[in-house]
């Protein structure tokens, strides 16, 4: 009789990418915010935790997770869609998505700016073996981080990538796939 895997049973479950190649830059973009979500949603379940349980091992091990994540992947989504989406849009002609595009590269600049303000405190409970305990003030400051990537990326998804996709032929999408590609192995 076969037997089943472990389950797993760790409060922070480790991620699955979905399969999508250089070659199909849209659905790697969209493959990206799945990963966003997932890492927003761990950050959730570490803050969760820790309100019950305190810093611990998983937690750290977790919130590493975490860091990597929005220190490496983040900023590497966020220039291709500068790059490759929001540039193909910048005079299309559509007074919605133009306006949309800048209000998501303000969008970029915030994010940065909450990911400072969260990676410092992300930072001290990984690497300090007595962080402070959760209080007001930091569990602002990760909800903000958390929660503004909602109408950032129903914004992308449903409105400005569908129009950068038509925008875009299939030449045009392979050199950006393997632009996409370069800036990772650079």
């Amino acid at each position: 009789m076969p037997t089943k895997p472990p389950m797993n049973t760790s409060p922070f479950p480790g991620f699955d990418s979905p399969a999508a190649g250089f070659d199909q830059p849209f659905e790697l973009l969209m493959a990206c915010h799945d990963r966003v979500r997932r890492s927003l949603a761990l950050l959730g379940r570490i803050i969760t935790h820790v309100k019950i349980h305190g810093h611990d091992a998983q937690s750290r091990s977790a919130v590493a997770d975490v860091l990597r994540y929005f220190d490496i992947a983040a900023p590497l989504h966020h220039e291709d869609e500068e790059l490759h989406v929001f540039a193909a849009l910048a005079h299309c002609g559509d007074p919605a998505v133009v306006q949309a595009v800048r209000d998501l590269q303000d969008d970029h600049l915030a994010m940065a700016t909450r990911w400072t303000e969260a990676r410092a405190i992300l930072l001290t409970w990984r690497d300090h073996p007595a962080p402070s305990p959760l209080n007001a003030a930091t569990h602002a400051v990760l909800d903000a981080f958390r929660h503004g990537y909602d109408a950032h990326i129903a914004t992308e998804e449903n409105l400005v990538y569908p129009a950068a996709r038509a925008r875009l032929d299939a030449d045009r999408l392979a050199r950006i796939g393997a632009e996409m590609q370069a800036r990772r192995r650079g």
